[in-house]
């Protein structure tokens, strides 16, 4: 927390060793991560007996000390799954059969969405997202980017992105999955997967309002009212977010404060730019400039304050 200029969260991580080390940080936590497709290194757990196991014993905690995102303050988060293929539908059953709030995170595929609408009609307790890349690029866009295109989920089909778009209204959270891997990282023989998108999806979003995409209440259901309610968000009183919605100009990658000096969109002709970030009431970013000091951020749920619902 000593250097943070923004509020974060953390998710505890399930892993196929110490399967209950985790319980004691539930309630510090936004959630149960759990990595059940392709992953880089040694996360993902797609054994049903494993997987069984971290929603009985999540769901056990979750009646004992209720669910943020159901109106306990105190409680815990959802479990939210990095899930593709057939390995969805197993955590969509688990979830209804636990009744556990589960978050489908970075959803790619057309089969996937349609899955998750069918689930969310018959009353299952999911929610899940889409990132920007897998809004705005595709298959063809992975080739030419190379490295710099590669992440998980894998960039999909233009029939996939399209799904996307038809099936905006089930999507809860628009989520940048960011991932600051260095072009260095990017240029070994085995890289990491992952792009950065913490200061790109804003006003990726923002160009979409401009084509008329999307709107600006789409934007703030997905990145302000829904995200606080899935994961009992504490509020932040007077903290907002000023854009100049038509401000055109293309992306320059070399200006971004990530760690990381490249973007997949780098180039890229955008509409909408963050003109100003105020954090309860004080200015932590200003035209391009990051004024917040070190230490003004808070380590969610790991303080007393807590959102009622």
């Amino acid at each position: 927390q000593a250097k943070a200029v923004c509020d974060v969260g953390l998710f505890v991580g399930a892993t196929s060793t110490e399967l209950d080390a985790y319980l004691p940080a539930a309630q510090a936590a936004c959630g149960l991560k759990i990595y059940v497709s392709e992953t880089f290194g040694s996360l993902r757990i797609d054994e049903l007996g494993l997987l069984h196991r971290f929603f009985r014993t999540w769901a056990e905690t979750g009646d004992a000390l209720g669910y943020r995102g159901r109106g306990a303050p105190a409680g815990i988060g959802p479990i939210a799954v990095h899930a593709e293929e057939l390995m969805l539908p197993v955590c969509l059953q688990l979830s209804h059969l636990y009744n556990v709030p589960l978050h489908i995170v970075h959803v790619t595929r057309r089969s996937e969405i349609e899955l998750i609408a069918r689930a969310k009609e018959r009353g299952y307790p999911v929610t899940c997202e889409v990132t920007p890349h897998h809004l705005f690029l595709t298959e063809e866009d992975a080739k030419r980017l190379g490295a710099l295109g590669d992440m998980r989920p894998r960039l999909a089909t233009a029939d996939d992105v399209a799904a996307m778009w038809e099936y905006l209204p089930v999507f809860d959270i628009f989520a940048t999955d960011h991932a600051p891997h260095t072009l260095a990282e990017k240029a070994l023989e085995t890289p990491p997967p992952g792009v950065p998108g913490l200061e790109t999806m804003l006003p990726l979003l923002l160009t979409a309002v401009h084509e008329d995409r999307l709107t600006l209440e789409d934007i703030t259901r997905r990145c302000v009212d829904a995200p606080r309610q899935i994961y009992g968000l504490p509020e932040q009183p007077a903290t907002y977010v000023d854009v100049d919605v038509d401000a055109g100009y293309t992306l320059d990658a070399a200006t971004l404060h990530s760690r990381v000096k490249w973007s997949p969109f780098a180039g890229q002709r955008l509409f909408g730019r963050v003109t100003r970030v105020v954090l309860r009431g004080e200015p932590c970013f200003v035209d391009g400039e990051v004024r917040a000091a070190p230490g003004s951020g808070l380590v969610l749920f790991q303080h007393e304050e807590r959102t009622e619902k």
